[in-house]
């Protein structure tokens, strides 16, 4: 099943693998190496809760870099990888990791109620309301954890998701 988002915490030289990629099967083939080696201390899963992530953490919208300084880079940053339809290949580079870790550090379960119901549109998907918020506050943690995790450790951040 798709949509399933996954964050990484990526190292400097595998960030510059990335970026340097020629197309998008060579992108693909980079985030098969993280994907494969599944260092579960470096990576966040979000299931389909990247949606609402995104969109809470910025103006609502699913637009590539939408939103403010710096939470617009957590999930659907401006830098994007991919350029083909089927698959979204979101990098955050280390210094970046660093300004969003902090910022998500400052965000509180009222804060991230708030945001859902004001920010969020009701008909982003059907399971939109309170289940999906707890939902999305529970995968947020666990993102929120890596960052800071990725920030210690000097690392980039990639999001990948197939479509």
């Amino acid at each position: 099943m798709g949509c399933r988002g996954v964050f990484f915490a990526i190292t400097a030289e595998q960030a510059e693998a990335l970026e340097a990629a020629g197309d998008d099967d060579e992108v693909l083939a980079r985030v098969d190496e993280f994907e494969s080696a599944w260092d579960t201390d470096n990576l966040a899963e979000c299931d389909k809760a990247w949606d609402a992530l995104h969109r809470l953490l910025t103006d609502g919208s699913l637009e590539f870099g939408g939103g403010s300084e710096p939470l617009r880079h957590c999930v659907l940053g401006p830098t994007q990888l991919h350029e083909g339809d089927d698959y979204i290949v979101s990098l955050v580079p280390t210094e970046k990791v660093k300004e969003v870790a902090a910022a998500l550090m400052d965000i509180d379960r009222p804060w991230f109620n708030e945001q859902y119901r004001s920010v969020v549109p009701r008909d982003y998907a059907p399971e939109y309301g309170d289940e999906d918020r707890d939902y999305t506050w529970t995968w947020f943690e666990t993102v929120r954890d890596l960052y800071q995790k990725a920030a210690q450790r000097e690392r980039a951040i990639v999001f990948t998701v197939d479509q």
